[in-house]
């Protein structure tokens, strides 16, 4: 064995220059193949960094305005949701849906303490909005049952609304009373947001939002959470009977699409979950056809280097050598080229990525003083991906030795004496 491997790198000693212009490319095709992944894995890791705290089986319905005439109702009517819809969908779907939760918006309100204001929608909630949106209490607490019952004017604030209204006089937020409009409310609660829904939103209770802001039964929206809807044609057909439901209540054609809007969360989840496997497979195709470019030039490079030692392959022909061991030397020979500078590359390609780790380390995209959106987070590869990386090297090594191995063993001693 130690006899196989100095007379490689006796070779390898004799022809640099070739040898390492080989090598390059099979470095450069493993080096993309690294860094494709890493960034790709940033994109993955941000999709899944944004929405680690949502729940995925909502649904969010929204009334808009007819656009299509139907049953004897002209178009550009405004379509009105109540409560009687939000029971009518327990009731008729009751196979896929968990919980409903109704809301009520008084949108541009002044929110104020002592000099202090911002401007935000005022939110009427159920007590399950904050399972389904992404919404972590900070500190205090969120809308409960007895705010419901006894219509309470209780709010909270997002914790950066609060930093606005409180931070120059260093007021404890919670307990504060803060006016809305004409309306004194107490603070209750802070909360965080993880981007889904605006941030600037301040949530009080769905009952006391209906009585004081006069909104009778009508909802500005609701949101379902369903479940067992597991791929996107069973979310496709629930949307459908919704929708179905939905337009027989209001009186509005089911196919009118500016009617009412539906965002489904599950439905967009597993869209992007098959977008990111295409994206894996991509990268993967794109560096396994980068590095195919590096093992065709080692094949290449082992069929000449096998015409040049033609002699002497048919003199250890014979001289006895069995044509495995012509065998295993041309392929040892292209799986120690590919392998080190095939790990040339997958060192550089990781340096490159936790170089980017380091430099870039959680990349966010911020639209306002309120709302940042994670686009890129932590790019690099884990052991897994560099297990994979060196089988492909050995598989490769191994592949790009094999033909001109072949060609080796059909060496006659006799015509290559002749032909020398």
């Amino acid at each position: 064995m130690i006899d196989i491997f100095q007379e490689i790198f006796g070779t390898i000693r004799r022809n640099k220059l070739r040898t390492a212009l080989t090598g390059f490319a099979v470095a450069w095709g493993i080096f993309i193949l690294i860094v494709l992944l890493g960034a790709g894995n940033g994109l993955i890791h941000a999709f899944e960094l944004s929405t680690a705290e949502q729940a995925f089986n909502a649904v969010r319905i929204t009334p808009g305005w007819t656009s299509k005439s139907h049953d004897g109702l002209r178009e550009g009517r405004r379509v009105k949701f109540d409560n009687e819809d939000v029971a009518a969908v327990g009731r008729t779907m009751p196979e896929n849906v968990v919980d409903l939760s109704p809301t009520v918006v008084q949108n541009g309100q002044t929110i104020s303490f002592g000099q202090e204001y911002v401007q935000a929608d005022l939110v009427g909630a159920m007590p399950s909005l904050i399972d389904i949106e992404s919404l972590r209490v900070e500190r205090g607490r969120f809308v409960n049952q007895i705010d419901l019952d006894e219509r309470r004017k209780t709010i909270v604030l997002n914790s950066k609304t609060a930093d606005i209204l409180f931070g120059k006089s260093q007021t404890e937020p919670i307990g504060a009373f803060v006016n809305v409009g004409d309306i004194v409310y107490r603070v209750v609660g802070l909360y965080t947001d993880g981007g889904n829904s605006s941030v600037r939103d301040a949530y009080a209770p769905f009952t006391t939002v209906q009585t004081i802001y006069n909104k009778g039964i009508d909802l500005t929206r609701f949101l379902v959470t369903i479940k067992n809807l597991e791929t996107e044609e069973e979310n496709y057909r629930f949307e459908l009977a919704l929708r179905e439901l939905l337009a027989a209540r209001n009186r509005f054609a089911p196919d009118d699409g500016n009617a009412m809007w539906i965002w489904n969360r599950m439905f967009n989840y597993l869209q992007t979950l098959g977008a990111m496997s295409l994206l894996r497979t991509s990268i993967w195709v794109v560096g396994i056809l980068t590095l195919i470019s590096g093992i065709v030039g080692v094949s290449n490079i082992m069929l000449i280097a096998v015409k040049e030692r033609t002699r002497e392959l048919g003199i250890r022909k014979a001289l006895g050598a069995k044509p495995r061991q012509i065998l295993g030397l041309v392929v040892a020979e292209s799986v120690v080229i590919t392998t080190i500078f095939g790990y040339v590359g997958l060192v550089g390609g990781i340096v490159v990525t936790e170089l980017a780790a380091s430099i870039i380390g959680t990349a966010t995209n911020s639209n306002s003083q309120f709302l940042s959106t994670t686009l890129f987070a932590d790019p690099t590869v884990d052991i897994g991906i560099a297990i994979q990386a060196t089988l492909t090297l050995i598989v490769a090594g191994t592949l790009a030795g094999f033909f001109p191995a072949r060609k080796a063993v059909s060496i006659r001693p006799i015509e290559a004496l002749r032909g020398s």
